[in-house]
């Protein structure tokens, strides 16, 4: 078996399967990840400040647990842990290896930069957003620090940093020179969403629906769309749309979760999913008069790219990471203006000129894919080592 030349850390993909529930989108470009990569890498674990970098053979043990379901993860997992650790390392076998963060975990410890000098690695990171820098007001309280201690060891150790978007590089780019440090070389590679299911068979109801996708957040700015259905439902009563909400629950948004739990004029108006399975979601969004998503700010957004590929229109704020990866062809609204969210929401339940505009512009969408984001990486990565 040829000699395996990089590191890739699973912190994130252990704590979440151990927790269960269904991957978020940074768990998913994490298993990708893993995907790519597992033939030539060994897993790194890490928790409070302790590393163990996993012998081949328990390598693959533990990258194929991660398509098991939580309740047999953590039945294995813990049968796993309890020899890995017999072969198990503090710091690989030899220096000069690349280590991929690619989740964030543990990108707050102070011990990491110490760890990756220790072990002589050229350690890459990818970044998905500085959310909690850009706009704390939406995050848990003390994200905003957490986060900057992130960005603060990524930028001290970091030997090459992947950006899932270009508006994440600029981003970094602006904190860093605020902090007065250099930013490592960095490479844009868009991630791409899971495959589409084959043959998607659209779900639809009674009457038409949309649809927003993602945790229910203060960013993602469901309050928005619940004012406005409360104004639907007063004006058309049963002839109003419905509104599919799939996301699992979330922090800071305790007026749309209030909404939706005891709103009686939402009932029968507005459907909350929860975490949907990629079929049932994917039936969802293809059924849908168009995906809304009103975010105030996102990282990548994958969501639109996901609707745009099973022909649905989109509904978004005009943020400059979706002009990336969706061009023009979206419907774009300042996430504040609420009227023209109710009335394009009222235009496209219909079969308005803008909703054929998209319909006929979706036909020549390409979505960003797993083997574009790869080749990218894979080419930078050769370039990295020469340098």
């Amino acid at each position: 078996m040829p000699d395996r030349d990089l590191l890739i850390d699973v912190s994130r993909l252990v704590w979440r399967f151990w927790r269960g529930g269904l991957p978020t989108g940074i768990d998913r470009v994490c298993l990708a990840y893993v995907e790519h990569f597992r033939n030539r890498a060994l897993a790194v674990t890490q928790r409070r400040g302790r590393y163990h970098v996993l012998s081949a053979r328990d390598s693959d043990r533990l990258f194929d647990l991660f398509s098991q379901t939580p309740a047999s993860f953590r039945r294995d997992f813990v049968r796993l842990a309890f020899r890995a650790r017999v072969a198990a390392r503090r710091h690989p076998h030899r220096k000069g290896l690349l280590y991929l963060n690619i989740g964030h975990t543990g990108l707050d410890e102070p011990t990491l930069p110490q760890w990756i000098a220790r072990s002589g690695l050229r350690a890459v990171f990818l970044i998905h957003d500085l959310i909690p820098l850009t706009h704390a007001e939406y995050c848990r309280p003390c994200e905003h620090k957490k986060h900057r201690k992130r960005i603060d060891n990524v930028l001290a150790s970091a030997h090459g940093i992947i950006g899932n978007s270009r508006a994440t590089i600029e981003q970094l780019a602006a904190y860093a020179a605020v902090r007065n440090v250099e930013l490592p070389p960095a490479v844009v590679a868009s991630i791409a969403g899971s495959p589409q299911p084959s043959n998607v068979a659209p779900r639809t109801f009674a009457r038409p629906h949309f649809i927003i996708v993602g945790t229910i957040e203060g960013r993602k700015n469901h309050r928005l769309l619940l004012h406005i259905w409360k104004r639907l439902v007063a004006k058309y009563g049963e002839g109003a749309p419905l509104l599919v909400v799939a996301g699992q629950r979330g922090w800071e948004a305790n007026e749309a979760i209030a909404m939706l739990d005891r709103a009686i004029d939402l009932e029968g108006h507005v459907l909350e999913c929860g975490a949907s399975g990629d079929e049932e979601l994917a039936g969802l969004i293809a059924g849908a008069r168009a995906l809304l998503m009103p975010s105030f700010a996102e990282g990548f957004g994958l969501p639109v790219a996901e609707a745009l590929q099973l022909g649905t229109p989109v509904i978004a704020s005009d943020l400059r990471v979706f002009r990336e990866f969706a061009n023009s062809i979206p419907t774009y609204l300042d996430p504040l203006d609420g009227p023209a969210w109710e009335a394009a929401i009222v235009e496209f339940t219909g079969d308005s000129p803008e909703r054929r505009r998209q319909m006929q512009a979706i036909g020549h969408y390409q979505a960003p894919d797993w083997r574009a984001h790869f080749n990218v990486v894979e080419d930078w990565l050769r370039s990295l080592r020469v340098t």
